[in-house]
């Protein structure tokens, strides 16, 4: 038997974290779609900007935040393969467009940071780390793209026994078919993975209640 519905598990379970991926000032900046290094839907700096709201709403809740950063060095010995695809030069460490959209996001000196050489957040990083030093169970994704960074650092968490959370309305897609076919993907491998940014509010403001 095929299980449905019938497997969702709360929207948190346990403590939660937010995780912002690559969100950086390139996202905001006044670029032409046709010289941009990586394909973006047509909404995307609207959907990354929303996030902002998420964040506020998850420090009022006492919910940690890590700002993931992809970042390259400008001498493109870290690239690997990531250059075999579709997208072209990006995040390099000498651009200061690499830098986190500090001012967009209202990040704080503070705040928790992890560097990334690959699409997963997890990946040659010290993420996993921090999550346990925070005793994170329920990880809240957003940021981009759906289809490669965000969906990649879900595959990842989801296979390291997280629960995993995508708010749909705060990630966005190299295409709208690639960010919709991603967020069906993960919704396959958890059931009530996808929630709107009202229904993680909601589930946020219970967080903090507790």
């Amino acid at each position: 038997m095929i299980h449905g519905k019938e497997n969702r598990r709360a929207l948190i379970e346990g403590k939660a974290a937010l995780i912002v991926i690559d969100i950086q000032k390139s996202t905001f900046a006044p670029i032409p779609d046709e010289k941009r290094a990586i394909a973006h839907m047509p909404d995307y700096a609207e959907r990354m900007a929303r996030t902002r709201v998420a964040i506020d709403r998850a420090r009022d809740a006492g919910i940690p935040v890590v700002f993931i950063q992809e970042i390259h060095r400008a001498d493109l010995v870290d690239f690997g393969r990531e250059l075999d695809g579709d997208e072209d030069i990006h995040c390099l460490d000498s651009n200061p467009l690499t830098d986190f959209a500090e001012e967009e996001l209202g990040m704080r000196p503070d705040d928790y940071r992890i560097s990334k050489r690959r699409y997963s957040a997890f990946y040659g990083t010290d993420l996993e780390i921090l999550l346990r030093g925070l005793k994170a169970e329920t990880l809240i994704l957003t940021g981009g793209l759906t289809d490669v960074c965000v969906h990649y650092t879900f595959v990842d968490a989801h296979q390291g026994d997280y629960f995993c959370r995508v708010i749909e309305d705060c990630v966005a897609g190299s295409s709208v078919e690639a960010h919709d076919a991603s967020l069906k993907a993960m919704e396959y491998l958890q059931t009530g993975a996808v929630g709107s940014l009202d229904e993680v509010l909601d589930a946020m403001s219970g967080q903090g209640a507790a």
